[in-house]
């Protein structure tokens, strides 16, 4: 098996970031610093490990915040580049960013600076949510002025921190309610040099679409207008929710025909008893039946069935193609039921639909047992 992403927090690197604390500031003890993080350590998860070594910074750090802030500042390693590939071991500055969220609260000027730094080597979109709360205007403005920062993990961090709906964090209940805030920052962004912005832009956009989906819609049909590749490619990926909801519309701004014209034939779900581990394999053929061609955005739906018995979809990417009048093409998918922590199997009859342009149409199902 392979190495739970927690453990990265070891000895061996609450021993790394000891020394470099000490090397920025002699003054900070850090054989105490080591024997405090690592204290019940192994029994947390990730997040728990990251805010147990920042109550350890907490200690041990000096006085007031800001001159704690400035040693993590000291202290810090090489950026990351532009591309925003973080590998495990930017994870290091969690801790770092769990200190500055729950002890630089009071220090808004201090808490600011040191995450501008440290989202250029992790990222600080769970971290500043805290001060859009608590410091709402002031944060805002900020978070709009880092659009035109030079760095591009600020410029990332102006969006991704403002994100409605960001995994993993507590939600921004007031851009949720209104987003236009949110909008605002995203129109400084849409057409960023940098894929790695781009792509939190057309997430953020994808969070709002499941609280406005019109207004989404209003945003995108405006952006598609000589909308360059990279635009394009967020509005493609800000729209997926709505189309695998069977948005019309949404599917309209994607080129998608409007009232597909097909017939499903040939269709193949095997084997038709699977166990958990397996993987049912599915085919079917699709004929155009219109006099033109169609732009065709294809997902299929597996209901999985629920603890209760009940089942509820959820929605794969297939493929997106054209069809001219009377053209016929297969088509296949796997769907795997391989244990995972994210989904829990449960036994009994899954339906599959594949859905048109947003237009559903049954392929049968088949049996899962445990």
């Amino acid at each position: 098996m392979g190495t739970a992403i927690k453990d990265v927090f070891n000895l061996t690197l609450v021993s790394e970031i000891a020394a470099e604390l000490h090397r920025a500031h002699t003054p900070f003890d850090a054989t105490a610093f080591v024997a405090h993080s690592m204290d019940g350590l192994d029994k947390l998860e990730l997040t728990g490990r990251a805010a147990h070594i920042a109550e350890a910074l907490h200690k041990y750090l000096p006085k007031p915040f800001s001159e704690a802030a400035a040693v993590i500042e000291a202290a810090l390693g090489p950026e990351l580049p532009a591309t925003g590939e973080i590998g495990l071991i930017q994870l290091r500055y969690m801790p770092h960013l769990a200190f500055v969220q729950k002890y630089g609260l009071d220090d808004y000027e201090a808490s600011i600076r040191v995450q501008e730094e440290l989202t250029k080597r992790f990222t600080a979109e769970f971290s500043i949510r805290a001060f859009l709360v608590k410091y709402p205007e002031r944060t805002y403005a900020q978070m709009l002025a880092w659009t035109g920062h030079e760095n591009a993990h600020l410029r990332r961090l102006a969006s991704e921190g403002v994100r409605p709906r960001l995994p993993w964090a507590p939600r921004l209940h007031a851009y949720q309610q209104d987003p236009r805030p949110v909008l605002d920052i995203l129109e400084r962004l849409k057409d960023d040099p940098i894929f790695y912005v781009r792509r939190s832009v057309a997430n953020n956009l994808n969070d709002i679409a499941k609280d406005h989906p019109a207004l989404t819609i209003e945003t995108c049909r405006r952006w598609a207008v000589d909308a360059s590749e990279g635009r394009t490619w967020i509005i493609r990926h800000a729209l997926r929710s709505l189309v695998k909801a069977g948005n019309k519309d949404a599917i309209c701004i994607l080129g998608g025909t409007k009232n597909p014209s097909v017939n499903i034939d040939d269709i193949s779900i095997t084997p038709q008893r699977v166990s958990l581990g397996e993987a049912v394999r599915l085919s079917f053929e699709m004929k155009s039946t219109a006099t033109e061609a169609q732009r065709l955005l294809i997902d299929y739906a597996v209901h999985f069935v629920k603890a209760n018995g009940g089942t509820r979809p959820k929605v794969f990417k297939l493929r997106t193609l054209t069809l001219q009048p009377n053209e016929k093409t297969t088509l296949n998918a796997i769907v795997s039921f391989a244990e995972l922590k994210t989904r829990r199997h449960y036994p009994g009859r899954h339906r599959i639909d594949v859905l048109i342009n947003g237009e559903s149409y049954p392929l049968g199902d088949f049996e899962l047992t445990l």
